[in-house]
């Protein structure tokens, strides 16, 4: 029980909860932390003593276990969530939360042997970051450290991020308007390169940097690109947010479980590979599904907005799609749509998609491919509220010049299909569209059906040759024939086996 108390850190817990005197209390426990989910409940309830907090184990969250699961707690009608485990700490919309990110253990003696290796063997300094897990051992490391570079006399430049919070609260968290008065004076809507500085603030003579939940500063005279980052955890999606936010490091891993260190990144390089070729493919598409990825992290519906707008300066059309988590069996269902954004936290963003019909790609990327003139410096971005602005991108004329396509291998001129236009929202509006579209036949379904040639659902449906329980026959049938009655097993028409 005392190993308990402290991996999940039940006083500190239970003081928080007491303080702001919270009854309703949502524990979310991810799949790995799920087997003590009652010996922690229990611990925290005998720590808070008879005070009346009601506490509700949550599992199997609607969406991604890094995010608050506030619409499970909202069930419930939770007060407040102690989030266990790995997080991504994105901000919640209405929810307080609590984080307890677990203490990993770390081989201290051995991780400050391979950061002072590293450190002489480059001519940089060193940043050091790691998971949150392991947040916990970053003093006795720091300490280590100064001992041995007392012993060894070595004077290289080691820099540590610290956890930027263990508590958090949506009225904390800037708002929709403060996001967009942030990014209009921080950055050129022309330059899509500072977009990704969007997660550094310059604070008098130091640049400032958060970036999943851990936060540093280095001279304002300086450059991220110069320092050598030293990651200490696993090869994870924390991991990759690092790596592909700060492509143009250098970058090595410690392995905590190995204990020794990686120097290979050569696989998360050929996903930035692959993010461009998707971006290059998600130009030629027609019509798109926005993914709805997350109901609690704060500015989903603006980014969704943002996307929506977007999408249509582009001449596109595009379906907003709530299902969960999704899965290729999901995605099937909608073959219309040629490419999919997914809307959710950085941390799982980057959605592999090689077994679906369709890309699924980023809301950065989504930027990079439907706004004509934007190119790709190499930066990338996976947090996409350093991408909510409060401007609405222009519409493309119709008088623009042909773009080449990568994918097609020649130029192309992307068609401004009168579905784009504003219909009145009426319960009406869409079964009228439906049936003006299907009144007229389609010459050429084969290519609109394979060749992309659909500009919007409505052209794909009528399209097909199979449309459903429409009603609309070119011959009516003569009679109406009774179908079987009974159980599958035995119909009552069928001989029943003796």
């Amino acid at each position: 029980m005392d190993n308990i108390s402290s991996r999940y850190e039940i006083p500190r817990t239970a003081e928080f909860l007491r303080g702001r005197a919270y009854t309703r209390v949502a524990l979310q426990f991810p799949d790995e932390l799920l087997k003590d989910a009652a010996p922690v409940a229990r611990a925290l309830r005998r720590e808070l003593g008879g005070g009346g907090t009601k506490l509700f184990v949550m599992a199997d969250t609607a969406y991604n276990s890094c995010c608050v699961d506030e619409v499970g707690a909202s069930a419930i009608d939770a007060q407040c969530v102690v989030h266990y485990g790995h997080s991504c700490m994105s901000p919640t919309s209405n929810l307080p939360a609590f984080f307890v990110f677990g203490k990993a253990p770390l081989d201290v003696g051995a991780c400050c042997r391979s950061l002072l290796d590293c450190s002489r063997e480059s001519n940089k300094p060193i940043l050091v970051l790691c998971g949150l897990e392991y947040a916990h051992a970053l003093d006795d490391l720091k300490g280590a450290a100064a001992e041995l570079c007392k012993s060894d006399s070595c004077n290289h430049e080691i820099q540590y991020a610290d956890v930027m919070c263990s508590e958090m609260s949506p009225s904390s968290s800037p708002t929709a308007e403060e996001q967009c008065r942030q990014s209009n004076e921080s950055t050129h809507n022309d330059d899509l390169a500072n977009f990704v500085n969007s997660c550094c603030n310059v604070e008098g003579s130091m640049r400032k940097y958060n970036l999943g939940g851990l936060t540093w500063s280095i001279s304002i005279d300086d450059k991220i690109d110069d320092y050598l980052l030293y990651w200490i955890g696993q090869d994870n999606s924390a991991f990759a947010n690092v790596a592909l936010t700060f492509n143009k490091c250098d970058i090595v891993r410690y392995d905590t479980v190995e204990n020794q260190l990686s120097r290979d990144v050569s696989h998360l390089m050929k996903i930035l590979r692959r993010r461009y070729y998707l971006v290059e493919k998600a130009k030629d598409a027609n019509i798109i599904g926005i993914l709805v990825g997350t109901l609690g992290v704060a500015g989903y519906l603006d980014i969704i907005e943002q996307m929506k707008n977007v999408i249509k300066a582009a001449g596109k059309k595009s379906y907003t799609l709530v299902m969960g988590r999704p899965n290729s069996a999901k995605l099937a269902n909608f073959p219309e749509c040629e490419v999919f954004v997914y809307v959710s936290c950085a941390q799982t963003a980057l959605l592999d998609s090689k077994e679906f019909l369709a890309p699924v790609i980023t809301p950065f990327e989504a930027v990079l491919a439907f706004s004509r003139g934007r190119e790709w410096t190499g930066e990338y971005l996976l947090d996409f509220k350093d991408l909510i602005t409060s401007e609405k991108p222009e519409v493309a004329s119709r008088s623009t010049e042909a773009r080449f396509s990568f994918i097609k291998g020649g130029y192309v001129e992307d068609d401004f299909p009168q579905e784009n236009e504003e219909h009145p929202e009426t319960s009406l509006a869409l079964a009228e569209l439906t049936e003006k579209a299907l009144s007229v036949r389609n010459q050429n379904n084969d290519a609109v059906l394979y060749q992309g040639g659909a500009k919007s659902a409505i052209d794909y449906l009528k399209a097909r040759s199979y449309r459903g329980l429409t009603g609309e026959y070119e011959v009516a049938p003569d009679t109406v024939l009774i179908g079987r009655t009974g159980r599958a097993a035995v119909y009552s028409d069928e001989k029943t086996k003796q």
